[in-house]
């Protein structure tokens, strides 16, 4: 075992800079493992102390901020980019004199090969590993992070042809006990993955959403009736924009190589409609069916999976009231709750949202000896 890695067992120093929900919940988590790890953050705002890094301050999930990169990021042990894509780069620009050589350094972002070229231009390869947690939500900032974010969740790992294995493996070692499931790729790799299953996917909810909003009439009747099913499949159309625009403009290659893919694939189904196609319009529906039912549950994947089940309930004055009692008595927390009014896509009248996986079979467990008719999410 060499100096570095007895020092990781000890008395590990960690640097963000960056700190919304996935460098929180990176924090949090951190924290779990060993509350003696002591977390630094940078705050570029030179006046006041952010909010977000306040808030982190007074949790005890972070022990230091600072508004000036040459204090406490020296002696770290390891630094997380947490900011956007674009703004990761200009900080690797400022970092290179700061950081001690056996520093580990690695980011978030879920485009690997901008930040990857950019790490071999100011030689920092022999202490890079890229990292993108494949886990998040359309909700932002430290206030809405948690630990369980990174709770079996799949978490990329792309080293470089430099890095030592000692830091590769001190990095993944850290990942699996902070509850993420680590995968080693090269980064051209994972950019083309995650072009197809992230995303794509969110270029798609957001125009999806637009072509709604633009096809409304004045009364709004389409958006008052898109509160079902609709809403569920464009949700990730609520994440950061900003975030969303660094991310298509630094993967822009596989991104449109994808997207002209399903543009395509799009045309021959508006073909399939025009020549009454029947066969062909079954087939597409059966495969994206079978396809679908044969992707995994257990893990969180890179868009964060929802825990829900949906019930059908009387409807009477303090049904949901009593469900909800149900549950917080048996120490069950809730999310969130809400009756369904356009149910045409969806099984049950009544949707209850879960933080974690243990509490929604719990409450299906619970639920189902009052002989409530439960309906999971698939």
């Amino acid at each position: 075992m060499n100096d570095f890695e007895s020092d990781f067992k000890r008395n590990f120093r960690i640097g963000f800079i960056g700190f919304g929900l996935i460098g929180g919940s990176i924090a949090r988590a951190l924290k779990k493992i060993n509350p003696d790890y002591h977390l630094i953050a940078y705050d570029y705002h030179k006046n006041k102390t952010s909010t977000d890094l306040q808030a982190a301050l007074n949790d005890q999930v972070l022990n230091q901020v600072t508004t000036s990169l040459t204090e406490g990021f020296p002696d770290c042990n390891l630094v997380f980019l947490c900011a956007p894509v674009l703004s990761n780069i200009e900080y690797l620009k400022q970092l290179k004199p700061l950081l001690n050589p056996d520093c580990i350094l690695t980011d978030v972002g879920s485009v690997k090969m901008n930040i990857h070229e950019t790490v071999m231009e100011l030689e920092l390869e022999a202490q890079f590993v890229g990292g993108h947690p494949m886990t998040g939500s359309e909700k932002t900032g430290y206030i809405n992070s948690y630990a369980l974010l990174l709770e079996n969740a799949y978490y990329i790992l792309t080293p470089t042809s430099k890095t030592p294995d000692y830091m590769t493996q001190t990095l993944y070692q850290l990942v699996k006990k902070m509850g993420s499931l680590p995968i080693l790729l090269e980064a051209e790799e994972h950019d083309k993955i995650t072009a197809a299953i992230s995303h794509v996917p969110h270029i798609i909810a957001a125009q999806l959403v637009n072509l709604v909003k633009d096809s409304d009439d004045e009364a709004e009747k389409m958006r008052a009736l898109a509160a079902g099913g609709f809403k569920d499949i464009t949700r990730i159309a609520s994440s950061s924009p900003i975030m969303w625009q660094n991310i298509c403009l630094t993967n822009r290659k596989e991104i449109k190589e994808c997207l002209d893919r399903y543009i395509a694939s799009l045309q021959i189904a508006s073909e399939a409609l025009l020549q009454n196609d029947g066969d062909f319009l079954y087939q597409m529906f059966d495969t994206a069916g079978e396809y679908r039912s044969a992707i995994p549950n257990k893990s969180i994947g890179l868009m964060k999976k929802l825990f829900e089940v949906y019930l059908d309930i009387v409807d009477e004055a303090g049904a949901i009231a009593t469900i909800a009692t149900l549950l917080a008595s048996n120490q069950i927390s809730i999310k969130n709750i809400g009756v369904i009014h356009n149910r045409e896509f969806e099984e049950g009248v009544l949707k209850i949202e879960f933080y974690e996986e243990v509490a929604e079979q719990k409450a299906i467990t619970l639920l189902g000896r009052y002989n409530y008719r439960i309906y999971e999410r698939n």
